[in-house]
């Protein structure tokens, strides 16, 4: 019998993850401050995670904390400081790349579940049964594996071993994640949580006796993004995906606002639910699922290695830009005298017409009425970011519902 699939949502923050559990993942990812690779984000202090694990527990969802960097001599002291740190908050499990980091993680904390991450490069079932015998419950396939290499994975290991397979976010140029190029252009090394994403970047060519003149690398005047690939969406292959027994479904974008998560969890959450209920409602239920995972920034969609190599399709090559339907307002966090209080994100005015984003699918549109901060002041707008204030939105709302914009 097929497995049912975890559905594993990134959190940049404790806001996100409430965000996460509210639409519907069944387990979050988070990074601390330190040996995760994500240094940009907001990632969270100790409390926060302390904070989000009980949020998420109470919601019977699972935390599992990064701590996937490729370690340094200098910085294996600080591991086994943090994971001593890690033990009394009890996270479900650890994502570890490296096995200096796995050993150190199995010793102080050997009640925690200890994943792989896919930057140690999971490509073949002997790495898989290499990584069990180590003491791993689960293992993330590397992204260039196609679903027939998955399956046959599943065929070689042990069933009680956990295939965790990304599905839906931005794809890294290089191998598994591990790229140079960061640290050679600038000095902050990717494998270590400080990428700058020079994959993103416009490129030309120039000939090195003609300093200055710039060419393009493909027919088109302004350059070319030649390693801006299009992001990964697996919505229209779940029955593939369960098929080839992978256990959980993860989703990128550990950088993302509360609008992108609630909007991809949202989705995910139907599209597998439905699928368990009865095929034929998923297949029905196709179109919504589409217009619903465009709602939230994309670069173009793609189905990466799943089906074969992907060809130049896969890539976007006249710009880095993305595509983007809607714009984020703000989360619903409590109110008072019938109007809603958000901390707002995107300026929005009295008269606008916006919408209430809802766990359950529903989308409502309403008009602000009135916007009032904390000192009771009346606002004809909401220019600043992270401004506390009440809004009237003439309809009800609820704790956690997302408030968005559409855009022209």
């Amino acid at each position: 019998m097929a497995r049912q699939p975890e559905l594993l949502i990134p959190a940049s923050s404790l806001e996100v993850l409430k965000t996460a559990v509210i639409f519907g993942a069944d387990a979050v990812y988070i990074g601390g401050e330190a040996f995760g690779l994500r240094a940009k984000a907001k990632n969270f202090s100790m409390e926060d995670m302390r904070e989000g694990i009980r949020f998420a527990h109470a919601h019977d969802v699972k935390v599992y904390v990064t701590a996937n960097i490729l370690a340094h001599n200098d910085d294996l002291p600080g591991v086994r400081k943090y994971f001593k740190e890690l033990k009394e908050i009890g996270p479900d499990a650890f994502i570890i790349a490296d096995p200096a980091v796995f050993e150190i993680a199995g010793e102080i904390c050997p009640e925690i579940e200890r994943h792989i991450s896919t930057q140690a490069n999971n490509t073949n079932y002997g790495t898989y049964l290499f990584w069990w015998k180590q003491g791993a419950k689960r293992v993330v396939s590397a992204r260039e594996l196609s679903l027939a290499e998955i399956k046959e994975i599943r065929e070689h290991i042990p069933e009680e071993m956990e295939i965790e397979s990304f599905v839906h976010g931005a794809m890294c140029i290089s191998y598994s994640g591990r790229c140079l190029l960061s640290n050679y252009f600038t000095g902050r090394d990717a494998n270590r949580g400080a990428c700058t994403h020079p994959c993103r970047w416009k490129y030309s060519i120039v000939e090195e006796t003609r300093p200055g003149e710039y060419m393009p690398v493909y027919e088109n005047e302004r350059g070319t993004y030649i390693f801006n690939s299009k992001d990964l969406c697996m919505i229209e292959h779940i029955p593939e995906l369960i098929d080839a027994g992978i256990d959980s479904l993860k989703i990128e974008g550990r950088m993302k606002t509360a609008l992108y998560v609630a909007t991809v969890a949202r989705t995910y959450r139907k599209a597998l639910d439905d699928y368990s209920e009865d095929p034929k409602q998923y297949r029905k239920n196709m179109p919504w699922y589409l217009d619903q995972i465009s709602n939230c920034t994309y670069r173009q969609f793609t189905t990466g290695f799943y089906f074969g190599k992907p060809g130049d399709e896969s890539q976007i090559y006249d710009s880095n830009t993305y595509v983007k339907e809607y714009t984020y307002l703000g989360i619903i966090s409590g109110g008072k005298d019938g109007m809603y209080r958000i901390e707002q994100r995107n300026k929005f005015s009295v008269g606008e017409i916006v919408e209430i984003m809802k766990p359950n699918g529903e989308n409502v549109e309403v008009t602000v009425r009135r916007l009032v901060d904390e000192e009771g002041n009346e606002q004809e707008s909401a220019p600043h970011p992270k401004q506390v204030l009440y809004v009237d939105l003439g309809s009800r709302a609820d704790m956690y519902d997302i408030l968005r914009r559409a855009e022209p």
